[in-house]
């Protein structure tokens, strides 16, 4: 009777523990996980779950830093289903004060990898055997793009995803990708710097090899080719990263997404009480241009969601601006401070030494 007691009193502490513990992710993040808190506390050991209270984290953390900024400006937060599988959570913040549209989304969705996409992977060389033409996959991600008012505020993208497929054979492959960049209207040094800075040291605690390689791939992937320009002033970006072990992989990742709000947030206030003129909000509007002529022409992540059935079109086309303009032959003056940004973007620069 006493051992019996005893094991009840425990298992209602335990119980007790668990109501608490839940209660504390839930005012953590901005919604309820997609896998729900009891499954991800169950598998809590398993990289999957790990990962995707990382990108919760990452979500609440910078949807908090933003708000803070923009204290008459809320978030819309939303979570979809996707009947194919999993879901996702979309907070989305518009028309603010400083803040013309900020998102950071979340999505976690597995099920059957599409032809088109299976083909686009295959095409980075990924040798994928499916069984009767079908690949069971996983992927998660958060991402996030965000478009200040003013054009002294740098538009900032960061994105981090973990992605699993199912060979023929039960095989499992898996990769991290990701990145943080920096798109400034007008060319700070002392921004650039403290932005490229922060992103070194997180990378410089795993080797001191990754920060050259994932700057320099940064500055090739973002490249708008038939303007023979840059996207923006770079920072890292890596993508089927797989090795030296899979928890090495997932350590660098953690220390890239928490890099996100220091890299960044400064910035923004710094800056967001500056004056400008209408020529220099014209100027922005063009630049936007050009972020939506790279996201809607050349960026991966957007062309994997609308390959992907059942993917969720709202979340995919939050990176993209709520203005922009695009004039003809538009061509700034010599010497000018507009001139300087677009000699950066056509000429990558190393910020950091």
């Amino acid at each position: 009777g006493l051992a019996l007691g005893l094991w009840r009193r425990q298992a209602a502490l335990a119980a007790a523990r668990e109501d608490e513990e839940e209660k504390e992710l839930r005012q953590r993040f901005m919604a309820p996980p997609v896998s729900g808190l009891r499954e991800l506390r169950r598998r809590r050991r398993e990289l999957r779950s790990r990962m995707e209270l990382l990108i919760m984290e990452t979500q609440a953390e910078m949807c908090r830093a933003l708000a803070a900024l923009d204290p008459g400006a809320s978030f819309a937060v939303d979570s979809w289903e996707r009947k194919e599988g999993g879901g996702g959570i979309s907070c989305v913040l518009q028309d603010g004060e400083v803040f013309e549209k900020a998102g950071v989304n979340v999505s976690v969705v597995s099920g059957l990898l599409s032809e088109e996409a299976a083909r686009q992977m295959r095409s980075r060389g990924k040798s994928l055997k499916a069984k009767d033409g079908k690949l069971p996959f996983c992927a998660m991600g958060v991402s996030s793009v965000i478009h200040p008012k003013n054009p002294h505020v740098p538009t900032m993208h960061f994105n981090y995803r973990y992605f699993e497929i199912e060979e023929a054979d039960g095989t499992i492959q898996w990769w991290f990708g990701g990145g943080t960049d920096l798109t400034p209207t007008y060319l700070n040094e002392e921004d650039a710097v403290h932005f490229h800075k922060t992103l070194k040291e997180a990378c410089d605690k795993h080797d001191l090899k990754l920060y050259p390689k994932y700057k320099k791939w940064c500055d090739d992937y973002f490249y708008i080719k038939h303007r023979g320009e840059r996207r923006g002033i770079g920072g890292i970006f890596f993508d089927d990263l797989d090795s030296p072990s899979k928890e090495e992989v997932f350590q660098f990742v953690k220390s890239c997404a928490k890099a996100v709000v220091p890299c960044y947030i400064p910035i923004v206030k710094k800056h967001c009480h500056d004056s400008f003129t209408p020529e220099e909000k014209l100027w922005q509007q063009l630049r936007r241009g050009r972020y939506v002529e790279f996201n809607l022409l050349y960026d991966r992540g957007t062309k994997f969601g609308l390959l992907t059935p059942g993917s969720r079109i709202e979340s995919i086309l939050m990176s993209l601006p709520l203005t922009a303009r695009w004039e003809y032959m538009h061509n700034p003056p010599e010497s000018s401070k507009e001139a300087e940004i677009l000699e950066v973007l056509r000429n990558p620069k190393d910020w950091v030494h």
